[in-house]
């Protein structure tokens, strides 16, 4: 009877061990499925609309929508796919303790480390964010993780020689743009140690690490599908809202603010938040507004990168919502101070 009883208490400690583990395996890939299936159709019924041959879907600012939405899409797209790489690469492949082995202990210290490590990876801010997710699930700290997020792609130096050559003569711009976006990564991961909170930061639920029983090559692949096909739907919804802005504002309204120097810092900073241009054309849209002054093109650079409407949507779907909307604000604020400070005393 002793005998007995042990195996009874035995069979139930392991039942739960047994049951539990394959109930959360078909749940984790689960979570952001009605997000990917709303945006999925409503991507569809877009698609459906444009090529259903109604007349009115074929007139010049319907084209225009289109060809606009397309292009942010398409350009983005690579850098997209190369960001989502690279975090299923470091999810499957780096040790968990790597990274916060090389950074420093104290978070304080860790921040602009993280934000000058973001000149060494040539991406744009769609690839930032899943790859700032992966470094949070590696044991980042979120400060700093951040920190690299605004500073990638921003000063990264395909941007920075994008910035040379779309303002030739004036390395004081360039110059410029990498102070000023180095130093708003900085500020936003020190304020994030300030006053950032836990239930603000939502990560979705993924795949993390080399789990027993599948090969890394096999955790690489579900980390990549998970992150690109969750962040594309995003990036879509992105395109689509800057694609209506562009075809909705009539470029007169551009001449109404260049006139004022403080408006029209305000205007650029707001306009490189709609249009959502990729951080390595940026420059050359910046230097064709030539009406505007050279601190109010700074402005849209550095805000570019950091905060639009695609890098938003990414992000309220990575981090949550409240994470978005808190933290895209408070960017654009530093962003723009950054900016006047900065490209008052260079330019």
């Amino acid at each position: 009877m002793p005998k007995t009883d042990e195996l009874l208490d035995v069979t139930e400690a392991v039942a739960p061990a047994t049951v539990h583990p394959p109930e959360r395996r078909r749940r984790l890939p689960r979570r952001p499925a009605p997000t990917t299936a709303v945006v999925t159709v409503l991507g569809l019924a877009v698609c459906a609309l444009l090529l259903s041959g109604t007349p009115w879907l074929n007139g010049p600012a319907v084209a225009a929508w289109r060809t606009v939405c397309l292009a942010i899409t398409v350009q983005a797209l690579p850098f997209l796919l190369l960001g989502t790489a690279l975090s299923g690469a470091i999810n499957a492949f780096v040790p968990a303790d790597l990274f916060t082995k090389v950074l420093p202990r104290r978070a304080v210290l860790a921040v602009p480390v993280a934000g000058l490590a973001g000149a060494v990876l040539p991406g744009c801010e769609c690839a930032s964010v899943p790859v700032a997710n992966s470094l949070i699930r590696r044991g980042v700290t979120p400060a700093a993780a951040f920190a690299f997020l605004l500073s990638a792609p921003a000063i990264n130096p395909i941007v920075l020689t994008a910035t040379a050559v779309a303002f030739p003569g004036s390395p004081a711009m360039v110059l410029a743009r990498l102070l000023a976006s180095l130093a708003t990564a900085a500020v936003m991961g020190w304020l994030w140690l300030w006053l950032g909170r836990a239930e603000w930061l939502r990560p979705v639920v993924r795949h993390t690490g080399h789990q027993h029983g599948h090969s890394r090559f096999t955790e690489f692949r579900l980390g990549f599908q998970h992150d690109f096909l969750h962040a594309g739907g995003f990036l879509v919804l992105g395109a689509m809202a800057a694609a209506t802005f562009n075809v909705t504002v009539p470029r007169s309204v551009l001449d109404t603010f260049s006139g004022s120097p403080w408006l029209s810092v305000l205007f650029l900073a707001a306009l490189a938040v709609v249009l959502a241009v990729c951080s390595e054309a940026d420059a050359f849209v910046a230097a064709s507004l030539t009406g505007f002054s050279p601190t109010a093109r700074l402005a849209f650079m550095v805000v570019g990168p950091m905060v639009d409407l695609k890098l938003i949507a990414l992000q309220a779907g990575t981090f949550g919502r409240a994470f978005a909307v808190r933290f895209s604000t408070a960017t654009t604020v530093v962003a723009v101070a950054a900016s006047v400070l900065i490209g008052g005393a260079l330019l």
